[in-house]
């Protein structure tokens, strides 16, 4: 922290903190933790280049497949991001997310001895409350290890896991897959016969318990501009849940509109990653090789320049007097997104369509940085492990939990075609994008009502 930077003393005058860690170890820090979200990702996302082996193994419909793909994930994912995130504000981060990471890769291996929907349908719910315990802690330290004019740029260069996960996913998945296609199942000691898609599991899911042990290089982070027990003490006073939730009632309405404008995108980007893969294969007759890399190099590229762009545009904006400067990023990048999302779609030929999802990629992920940089703006320090939880909550329940299964009962039951899972995408897309965007716009003024009320908060503690 600055020198200027000062902290509430427990009798009433101010202390300064010790100088934040030299830059260069936070980036390291940053570098870590992003490692970690990208092995989320991959093993959250592989599921969507194995529709088509796992629905003619298992039996299953298009709208099953969104089950596996969203709510067996995204329920208990959200359910137990709340308790996570409270002891993210009192309890080491690092521990948290190290075993987050054993628990999560160990599930997702466990998908490849899946023999029924049922124990598949587990095993992502054991992924869910592995995966859970990451981004709470994640964002906490993050904002912890820089000084808030570099924190959004870092938040979303740690969000950029997302689309490098993601696109090597599809990548990795794509090769395997394209190899595997027509070999018969392997038969291993104990397990039996795996089929190749039972596989994949194993290749994305073990090496991150290998990883896991990597983050005892990573320290704990002072936590800064917090009540203390006393000025001398290092440990953190624990806020009682109640007063956590009378404070975010207090800005319930910047709570709204933040949480629904970012959860509507997140909404788009789930769905897309969990369909589009589909939509190529089906409408445009692409290989899960030429899906994996066509599409992995876009989401790798595009998602990961997109979301650290929108992380530097915020900053940008914060320059040029923006208090709302990473809300307004987001309702900005909502808006260009809209066009590219609704065209893409419903263009006849592949390449066109193809060109056309790639403005659309880096648009929708210029949002997922900021959107967790401006809820750590806007608490106190000791709260923001479960205000993330609480977003977290509300976001990854509507994207992951219904983007997916959203577009497959769209297709389903109102199209009752598959080769229209485009126009799902289309549909779904709009309504979720002028939903973020209208309550993206209404949030503004409310996000700076909330930076003053901080200050408020912040002076009478």
């Amino acid at each position: 922290m600055a020198a200027d930077q000062k902290t509430p003393h427990a009798a009433g005058g101010m202390i300064e903190e010790p100088p934040y860690p030299a830059e260069r170890y936070a980036w390291y820090v940053v570098g870590v933790l992003m490692v970690v979200y990208v092995f989320s990702f991959i093993d959250r996302q592989i599921l969507a280049l194995l529709v088509k082996p796992i629905k003619a193994d298992l039996g299953i419909t298009d709208f099953q497949m969104g089950l596996l793909m969203g709510p067996s994930f995204a329920i208990f994912y959200t359910l137990f991001g709340i308790p996570m995130g409270r002891l993210a504000d009192t309890k080491s981060r690092r521990t948290i997310i190290a075993f987050g990471l054993a628990l999560w890769s160990l599930m997702s291996a466990g998908c490849g001895i899946a023999r029924s929907y049922t124990t598949l349908f587990l095993f992502r719910i054991g992924v869910g409350v592995g995966e859970a315990t990451l981004s709470p802690a994640a964002y906490s330290m993050i904002t912890d290890y820089f000084r808030p004019g570099r924190m959004a740029l870092a938040q979303s260069i740690y969000g950029a896991g997302i689309y490098i996960g993601s696109g090597l996913a599809m990548l990795l998945g794509g090769l395997v897959v394209g190899y595997a296609s027509g070999k018969e199942a392997v038969a291993y000691p104990i397990i039996g016969d795996v089929r190749p898609w039972q596989q994949v599991f194993f290749l994305i899911g073990l090496p991150g318990l290998l990883f896991a042990p990597m983050l005892l290089s990573v320290r704990e982070p002072l936590r800064r501009g917090m009540i203390r027990a006393n000025a001398a003490s290092a440990k953190p006073v624990q806020v009682p849940v109640g007063e956590v939730f009378a404070y975010i009632w207090k800005n319930i309405g910047t709570f709204v509109c933040h949480n629904i404008g970012f959860a509507m995108m997140s909404f788009i980007g789930y769905a897309a990653a969990a369909w589009i893969p589909t939509f190529y294969a089906r409408v445009h007759g692409w290989t899960p090789a030429e899906i994996g890399t066509r599409y992995g190099i876009v989401v790798i590229i595009f998602g990961t320049s997109g979301i650290i762009f929108g992380g530097h545009f915020a900053g940008m904006l914060a320059k040029r007097g923006y208090r709302d400067s990473k809300m307004r990023a987001a309702f900005i990048a909502a808006l260009c997104h809209l066009p590219f999302g609704l065209a893409f779609p419903l263009m006849p030929n592949v390449w066109m369509a193809f060109a056309l999802m790639i403005p659309a990629k880096f648009f929708a992920a210029m949002t997922f940085g900021v959107g967790p940089a401006a809820i750590q703006e806007m608490m106190p320090n000791q709260m923001r492990g479960s205000a993330s939880a609480v977003y977290l909550f509300v976001v990854n329940l509507i994207g992951i939990g219904c983007g997916p299964p959203a577009v497959a009962a769209c297709t389903q039951y109102l199209f009752e075609d598959e080769l229209r899972v485009g126009h799902s995408l289309v549909l779904m897309g709009t309504v979720a994008c002028f939903t973020s965007i209208l309550f993206l716009g209404l949030g503004l003024a409310r996000f700076r009502r909330s930076l003053d009320t901080l200050k408020e908060w912040q002076a009478a503690n």
